[in-house]
């Protein structure tokens, strides 16, 4: 079971309520740009640090397949016969360097970062290949 860190999610929680109390400065202040920026990022900062606690598991292996989180906070399992490939797409910019697991199942592609999953991708790849074969 892959799960995202406690610690993320309560960075995410607080970033929310940081631009909340922002939005509410510049409205009292009466700045309505400020409150344009704020608002929105408020929002969609709680919106993934909501449901980093709502959903912390975003992918789980057993015998018979994988689980994977599907939309905002529904889980979708796939069996193993299903799994097409799974893959770590790394990628170079800028000096430096990024993972991403990918998992093919033929009609949907779930990409999962490191942060999603509390571990590496290439790690999580090579238990998710050891346990599909």
């Amino acid at each position: 079971m892959w799960k995202v860190r406690r610690e993320l999610a309560v960075f995410k929680i607080l970033g929310a309520a940081a631009c909340a109390g922002l939005a509410v400065y510049w409205w009292l202040s009466g700045d309505v740009r400020g409150v344009i920026l704020a608002v929105p990022a408020a929002v969609l900062v709680g919106g993934m640090g909501l449901r980093d606690v709502l959903v912390p598991v975003r992918l789980a292996a057993d015998e018979r397949g994988i689980t994977v989180v599907h939309g905002f906070a529904g889980h979708r399992h796939v069996p193993w016969e299903d799994i097409r490939d799974v893959k770590v797409d790394v990628r170079r910019r800028w000096g430096l360097r990024s993972e991403m697991l990918e998992i093919d199942t033929g009609d949907n592609l779930h990409l999962f970062s490191p942060h999603e999953l509390g571990a590496s991708p290439t790690e999580v790849a090579a238990e998710l290949r050891r346990r599909g074969t």
